[in-house]
């Protein structure tokens, strides 16, 4: 008899089940890709997980993840290739016990043990700003055995957006938590190897600390509800961003 699989750890399910092509008319066969296989995925390819960190994250061995996230690949090379459809449903994987506003907290604890990383924030008059296009400042802390050793503020001498990203890549930044972004800069950012923690408010020392202690309150979905518009300080008052984070305190 079999040995049954092990369950995955899987922090969000996909946003989308089913993908169909949009031209041709319809599609010969539908291929289905499982939820833990389209976990790797996102991980690796969108995070830029390796695969030892990918592992970590979902709690399986380093060899699982290999074989599925091989498995994964070939089904995605066949919807584009085949013009099938592609289903992501079913497989062995929990969801984490997170809320669904936080589900994603999980991801910052397999990075908090790195021995030497540099964790950017941006800054203002010691809070998180909140609009990262319009940021003047970084604070960048240098971290080594999960102990911040040094910190410092860094003017971005008149960079906005997209530019902050190459930016902070040459401040060596490995890690960037924010308020609210936009969906180029996020681009930008994923490019650049630079992990994004968005949706985080108040004290920048203090959200650091709580990064590195793994209970940095974040929401991965965070975009900045004034977009285009300035705002004033280091906050955004009375309002609230699309999370539903309240940075008005």
């Amino acid at each position: 008899m079999s040995r049954p699989s092990k369950e995955k750890r899987i922090c969000r399910l996909p946003g989308c089940g089913l993908f169909v092509p949009g031209e041709g008319g319809g599609p010969a066969h539908r291929i289905r890709m499982t939820v833990d296989e389209y976990e790797t995925i996102r991980l690796i390819d969108h995070l830029g997980y390796t695969q030892e960190e990918c592992a970590v994250q979902m709690e399986v061995g380093r060899a699982t993840v290999q074989a599925v996230y091989a498995e994964a690949r070939k089904k995605l090379a066949r919807f584009l290739v085949e013009a099938s459809s592609l289903e992501i449903s079913g497989g062995s994987y929990r969801i984490c016990g997170q809320d669904d506003r936080r589900q994603n907290r999980c991801v910052s604890s397999i990075r908090r043990g790195d021995s030497n990383m540099k964790i950017a924030v941006t800054y203002d008059n010691g809070e998180v700003f909140q609009h990262f296009g319009h940021t003047e400042q970084f604070k960048v802390y240098e971290v080594e055995d999960g102990k911040i050793v040094a910190s410092e503020v860094i003017d971005t001498n008149g960079s906005g957006h997209g530019a902050l990203a190459g930016f902070l890549n040459q401040c060596g930044a490995q890690v960037l938590i924010c308020g609210g972004i936009g969906g180029g800069a996020r681009n930008a950012l994923a490019e650049a190897g630079i992990q994004l923690y968005p949706g985080a408010c108040g004290n920048a020392d203090a959200q650091v600390e709580a990064f590195l202690a793994g209970s940095l309150n974040y929401d991965p979905d965070t975009v900045c509800a004034h977009h285009g518009h300035g705002h004033e300080g280091g906050s955004c008052g009375e309002h609230t961003h699309e999370c539903g984070h309240h940075c008005g305190n």
